[in-house]
């Protein structure tokens, strides 16, 4: 139970900092400024691509040599909230695309600002068009976390302890059945809330 609670609150923490930071990638790509637009577009690219497991060496053992030392948790938490913020971000902007063109060209000519159509248009409706798929990173997200068994994360996560009990105790086919049966619960508890909130927020057109 320890390890799954540990397996909760690295997911909840770092889809909460992935979503935080898809929204401002997300921002960045539809900016009018040129260099903003670059620099979202490059991170999609480069953590969409990218190995989460070679992310977390690279935090744990490459940094250090950068004098850069880290927590194993904090490393974890990096890497399981970079990636995810990745595809947040394209599943933001398939909403934002889904957004008639007619909404925008009605807000400049009443003379908002950018700042002011993200915030009270383009944000909002992307958000309520992009629920299931949020729904199904969040569940990517706890999955992600099994990176957490590649290191000495204390106390371990789920996937760290049935690592763990397989090399040092008989048992360990059932430990990680155990360990399936548990992140499959979770993940159907919110795969059902994502379905509940999405039939709330749905933007019928």
């Amino acid at each position: 139970m320890q390890a799954l609670l540990t397996t909760w609150k690295l997911t909840a923490v770092a889809f909460a900092i992935a979503f935080v930071l898809g929204v401002l990638i997300t921002v960045m790509r539809v900016s009018p400024l040129k260099p903003l637009r670059f620099f979202g577009d490059f991170y999609v690219q480069i953590f969409r691509n990218i190995p989460g497991a070679c992310l977390l060496i690279i935090l744990v053992y490459a940094f250090p040599y950068l004098d850069i030392i880290w927590s194993y948790f904090t490393c974890v938490l990096i890497a399981a909230s970079l990636i995810p913020a990745a595809f947040c971000s394209e599943y933001l902007m398939t909403g934002i695309n889904a957004i008639p063109v007619g909404q925008i060209e009605a807000a400049r000519s009443i003379g908002m600002t950018f700042a002011q159509m993200i915030r009270k248009i383009v944000v909002p409706q992307a958000l309520r068009s992009s629920v299931l798929p949020l729904t199904n990173l969040l569940v990517a997200t706890m999955l992600t976390t099994a990176l957490a068994s590649q290191v000495p994360l204390r106390p371990a996560d789920l996937t760290g302890l049935v690592a763990h009990i397989n090399t040092h105790a008989v048992g360990g086919v059932t430990a990680f059945f155990i360990s399936a049966m548990l992140y499959c619960a979770t993940a159907v508890v919110i795969g059902q809330i994502g379905n509940l909130i999405d039939k709330k927020v749905r933007i019928l057109r």
